[in-house]
């Protein structure tokens, strides 16, 4: 935050507040028209997320919003200020896992839009843009690629992607439904990015919790430190041999599952001493399945599939980890008589977010009366796209029970009132003219 705000009691101008019943009526309208058999689907490239897109634009232009969109049809809606570049940007995505929540994304949008029609309702002037973005097919469930829309947005998307890239649903590729949408493949497959680091001040996605902590906490909102990378084996193999439960003595076993669990054993107690150490870092197998076709109940089990899944906002953890996996993994076949297979790797690299915006959006909470506690962000989300990309990038959470990407998503409006009204702080301190002390 480039200047600390007024306090609003003390301020001469009032001090403009979100439209919340602006956004509470479009959470009901999402939830109403993109309602599934359960929770929401908002299809990326698809008839939920268009209809998402054409509320949020509609709303915006009753605002007073320039509208716009660029050749992935992200959507941009602005307050235009005095200087019109570079603009802050709140954006996040409108797009649903099949049967998920309305929150998810959806909350980022809606905060923005409520900053922007408080801000327009208050006539405050703006030094510089103030621009709300609603970002495409930032669910990779629909097309098993990351971040499509904000990738787009700065020239990134692979010409191959395209082409390659087929929505899990209906098999049609990711170029087919961009043009069906409206979009324009051509300038996509030419690279052509409508953002640069030039023209974007810094991006905050204001987005719920996917976790935990601030439930545990019992904190309205969170700050968010970091986007963890991530090493991924999705199609690990141990193999073992197959053999008779009750005749094959313990010393003579090759078995799978054991050597399997000895592995999970090890890395759990690793990530503990990890965590005890100061480390940031997150450790999970979230598939661990035998053979239906071979198991039975009197066999020992000769072949476990299974993934892992490490995160962490440190490369250099995430390299020690690597290491630290391939040690225990021959100790485990050494022991167990097995053999581990982890097979394609991938991975994606950490995202901090800027400490100044960091430090802005908590002295914005503390001014609303509340504490946003910093922690990090173990899901990825596209303000790891504007943060690879140099852009000043932040994140505020939102308390959310239960989790996300489910129809139980739980966030209160009232917690939604503190996490827009903090926004509206950080965003004035940024670009509001009128009260930036």
């Amino acid at each position: 935050m480039t200047h600390p705000l007024r306090n609003p009691t003390t301020d001469k101008a009032p001090f403009p507040r979100p439209d919340l019943a602006l956004a509470e009526r479009l959470f009901q309208e999402l939830g109403q028209r993109t309602a599934a058999v359960e929770g929401v689907t908002r299809a990326s490239y698809g008839a939920g997320e268009n209809l998402a897109h054409q509320i949020a634009a509609r709303e915006a232009r009753r605002i007073g919003m320039v509208v716009e969109t660029d050749a992935a049809l992200n959507l941009y809606m602005t307050l235009p200020g005095s200087t019109r570049s570079p603009r802050l940007i709140i954006g996040s995505h409108l797009d649903s896992v099949p049967c998920g929540g309305n929150f998810d994304g959806a909350a980022g949008v809606l905060a923005g839009l409520a900053v922007a029609a408080g801000v327009a309702e208050a006539g405050v002037p703006l030094k510089h843009d103030l621009t709300v973005m609603a970002i495409r097919a930032e669910e990779s469930t629909w097309f098993n690629a990351s971040y499509v829309g904000s990738r787009a947005a700065f020239g990134l998307l692979k010409p191959c992607e395209l082409d390659q890239v087929v929505r899990a649903d209906d098999g049609m590729t990711l170029a087919a439904h961009i043009a069906a949408a409206g979009g324009d493949v051509a300038a996509l497959r030419s690279g052509r990015a409508f953002l640069s680091r030039a023209t974007v001040a810094a991006f905050v996605e204001p987005h719920i919790e996917q976790g935990p902590e601030l439930i545990d906490r019992d904190r309205p909102i969170g700050v968010v430190t970091g986007i963890r990378g991530s090493f991924r084996h999705r199609q690990a193999v141990c193999l073992g041999a197959y053999a008779h439960s009750g005749a094959t003595p313990r010393r003579l076993r090759r078995d799978a599952v054991m050597a399997t669990a000895a592995l999970a054993g090890a890395l759990d107690r690793l990530w503990s001493r990890r965590l005890k150490a100061g480390d940031d870092l997150a450790i999970t197998i979230g598939q661990f399945t035998t053979d239906p076709r071979e198991h039975a109940f009197s066999k020992v089990a000769g072949r476990v599939d299974f993934a892992l899944d490490f995160r962490s906002q440190s490369t250099q953890t995430l390299a020690a980890i690597r290491r630290d996996l391939a040690r225990i993994a021959r100790r485990v076949e050494q022991s167990h008589g097995a053999a581990f297979r982890f097979g394609p790797l991938t991975d994606s690299a950490p995202a901090p977010m800027d400490a100044d915006i960091v430090a802005g959006l908590r002295r914005a909470a503390s001014a609303a009366g509340y504490d946003a506690p910093p922690l990090p962000s173990g899901a990825g989300h596209d303000a790891a796209v504007f943060a690879g990309q140099g852009v000043p990038t932040g994140m505020l959470f939102i308390r959310n029970a239960n989790g996300s990407h489910n129809p139980a998503e739980a966030m209160t409006m009232e917690d939604f009132s503190i996490a827009a009204d903090t926004l509206m702080r950080f965003c004035l301190g940024r670009c509001g003219a009128a009260h930036d002390g």
